[in-house]
């Protein structure tokens, strides 16, 4: 039986990420990883990746590759993307069942509920944010975030459970 997609086109999670977030992030993935971005939509992260030298294997559901279920034949080192925001819990499961380092970017309230057994059994180094991100929004527009995002990263041997970046 084929695998049914699970991740669909869908505008309330296409909000694209500014490049300026990988900032406080760039320090710790290493220049000679191949890192995933697994939901690239318009390739912004991509793009800086490449810009600052990595090397970036960029994939999308609107590509057919879906990250939930499918996974590249081209190895891979380390997962950086801002996976969409309804389906978060999800990217978060499949990141630590595929055991490589990553870093998601994601809301504070990640922290919450049922997800908190998943962070202390397997582990989180969070890198917070100085300010609130502007989204690109499906209609090209930026807009502030109504809430705060974080780096949640495992396997990234940070150091430190928290760690405060500045996006400047």
């Amino acid at each position: 039986m084929a695998n049914k997609p699970l991740l669909t086109a869908n505008k309330a999670n296409d909000f694209q990420t500014p490049p300026i977030a990988l900032n406080p992030l760039l320090p710790y993935l290493k220049k000679d990883w191949f890192i995933w971005e697994c939901a690239s939509g318009h390739g912004n992260l991509t793009k800086c990746l490449l810009e600052k030298g990595h090397h970036v294997l960029a994939t999308d559901v609107t590509e057919g590759q879906d990250f939930l279920i499918w996974q590249p034949d081209q190895q891979y080192d380390c997962i950086v993307t801002n996976p969409p925001y309804s389906l978060k819990d999800q990217f978060l499961k499949r990141c630590y069942l595929l055991g490589k380092p990553f870093a998601l970017l994601m809301p504070l309230t990640t922290l919450e509920g049922k997800r908190q057994h998943w962070l202390e059994e397997y582990g989180i180094e969070i890198i917070l944010l100085d300010k609130r991100l502007n989204f690109e929004t499906p209609s090209g527009e930026g807009t502030g975030s109504w809430f705060a995002t974080a780096w949640f990263t495992n396997w990234l041997n940070i150091g430190k459970q928290l760690t405060f970046g500045k996006l400047q």
